[in-house]
């Protein structure tokens, strides 16, 4: 029996961590069923991934490419030579690193690499989190071998017959932490984040680079926190972060109140929370299910077909989550909050019911579609 060779996968995408974490726990699978695979990331330049992806051990190469303004700008009349520039820069990567298979996830970078990666006949496969198919993976369908989703119905985007059901890839640190006694992590937890105990505390999370409404809910609104006794674990992403601590430095007794820019201990900010305050992403979805948070969703009004909505109101129907529009959110959002903590029958709904979204082996189920393909090939 002849041995087996090291495979090599090209993983692409990203832009924002919603891409990005996904496109790590699915390498992370890899490498734990087979330890010598080799892979190698391709994402786009000036990008969070070109970051986030060394951060997690792994190589990365990266395309001069971005999405399209929906207005006419300088980056819009330059998209055509990009995608040339990009797919060229693909065709280089894949005759260097002669891949066993590509997965895209969605993201600028996705687009060139797969697709080039299809035409060579490298075995391809996409990841789609969300349940309205974003625009690159929609373009790249019927050039790939496979696509796993996390959402019933996704055949009215992609050939049904290229569909295999696999929830959403969650980071190794998530599922971990779903897997043991929270009440360990939670020590932890009050100890890095230099909490109190005995106080209830909100996790407010909108995004890596932040969400605008979210910020100014809190900020405008945090004296309603302090005087309630709420301590807060606030991400407030890159764009807004030093204009959220100059307006916290001026709020008296804001001691209870971490605001971090980003915060790299996820799993022991979901430890130590008892209510979070989200945007409706698909892998905010996945991960809040995994460790059954009460949550409210302020869904993003600035995505495609506004899917964030109709993610979060799956939830609601489900009695799985609460969910306040953008709009509502500066008057309502920290009422809501504040009425919810105060209901420990209503949170324990909610984390019962939001167990069903919940897909723990997804990055492996991802990872033997992969591994499958690969091998069907050689």
């Amino acid at each position: 029996m002849t041995e087996r060779k090291p495979y090599r996968v090209i993983i692409s995408g990203g832009g924002t961590g919603g891409h990005i974490y996904p496109a790590i726990a699915i390498a992370n699978a890899l490498r734990a069923r087979h330890p010598d695979t080799e892979i190698l990331f391709v994402g786009a330049q000036g990008r969070m991934e070109m970051q986030k992806v060394p951060e997690a051990g792994y190589s990365i190469e990266g395309l001069w490419i971005s999405g399209l303004q929906r207005k006419l700008t300088i980056d819009n009349l330059a998209f055509p030579v990009k995608i040339i520039s990009s797919s060229f820069k693909a065709n280089q990567i894949i005759n260097e690193f002669k891949p066993h298979a590509a997965v895209g996830v969605g993201g600028y970078a996705s687009g060139p690499l797969v697709y080039v990666a299809s035409l060579r006949k490298v075995p391809s496969l996409l990841q789609e989190q969300n349940s309205y198919a974003g625009l690159t993976n929609k373009m790249l369908s019927n050039q790939v071998d496979k696509i796993c989703v996390a959402h019933p119905g996704m055949e009215k985007f992609f050939p049904a017959e290229k569909l295999v059901f696999t929830g959403n890839p969650i980071r190794k640190e998530i599922v971990e932490l779903a897997q043991q006694k929270l009440d360990e992590k939670k020590e932890e937890a009050i100890e890095y984040f230099g909490l109190d105990p005995q106080k209830q505390t909100l996790l407010v999370i909108g995004g890596s680079l932040g969400a605008r409404t979210l910020n100014e809910s809190v900020i405008n609104n945090i004296q309603l926190l302090v005087d309630a006794n709420v301590q807060v674990i606030w991400q407030s992403g890159r764009y807004y972060y030093k204009k959220m601590k100059a307006q916290l430095t001026a709020t008296p007794d804001h001691t209870g109140i971490q605001l971090r820019e980003f915060l790299t201990r996820m799993d022991l900010a979901y430890s130590v929370s008892d209510v979070v305050i989200s945007r409706a992403g698909a892998l905010s979805i996945s991960e809040l299910a995994l460790v059954q948070k009460p949550v409210i969703f302020v869904p993003s009004p600035n995505v495609a077909e506004d899917h964030q909505r109709k993610n979060a109101e799956a939830l609601v129907r489900a009695k799985a989550a609460l969910m306040i529009t953008d709009d509502e959110a500066p008057q309502s959002l920290i009422k809501q909050v504040l009425t919810l903590l105060a209901d420990k029958s209503q949170q324990k709904q909610l984390r019962q019911n939001i167990q069903q979204w919940a897909r723990p082996e997804a990055a492996d189920h991802i990872a033997q579609e992969v591994v499958k393909l690969i091998e069907e090939k050689q």
